[in-house]
């Protein structure tokens, strides 16, 4: 098979997904012990349903088995992301501005490889994030390039 099997349940689920008027967030297989997981992680403003997570999973199913990308045993999984949300694309960041992420670096900057506050602005590629250490804010102008992984965090204060 030419596509690995993100890429071809990307463009099965996509078209289900603008029916229903959400918004993929991402999609993994892999496997855990000794089975295989596709988890396809779906979102819209307000949050998703379990509903809606339901149809997305059985309309997916279906175009699934009709071509067949994966030759062995696997679970379907539709799930909403969460309060830990991944942040992917550029939009992701543009669209949590004000929200508290955390964010790992390829590389350190300032001697920090991870990086946990508020996304202040993103703008120019370029995301701002002020992070407390101690009693003092620090700032972080991180270009989008430098970002290994990134997700919103959920804050206990």
């Amino acid at each position: 098979m030419g596509k690995n099997v993100t890429t071809v349940t990307e463009e099965m689920v996509q078209p289900i997904l603008e029916q229903m008027d959400l918004e993929l967030v991402d999609i993994e297989f892999k496997k855990e012990g000794k089975n295989w997981f596709l988890r396809v992680f779906v979102d819209k403003e307000g949050g998703v349903d379990i509903e809606e997570c339901g149809r997305v999973s059985e309309q997916l199913s279906e175009k699934l088995d009709e071509t067949d990308p994966v030759e062995f045993p696997y679970f379907l999984e539709v799930s909403s992301p969460g309060a830990e949300r991944p942040l992917k694309k550029k939009e992701d960041f543009r669209r949590h501005v004000g929200h508290r992420v955390y964010i790992k670096l390829y590389e350190p900057m300032e001697g920090e490889k991870e990086i946990e506050g508020d996304l202040t602005s993103f703008e120019n590629d370029t995301a701002t994030v002020e992070m407390k250490i101690k009693t003092r804010t620090k700032t972080f102008e991180i270009p989008y390039e430098k970002i290994a992984k990134a997700r919103l965090a959920v804050s206990f204060n």
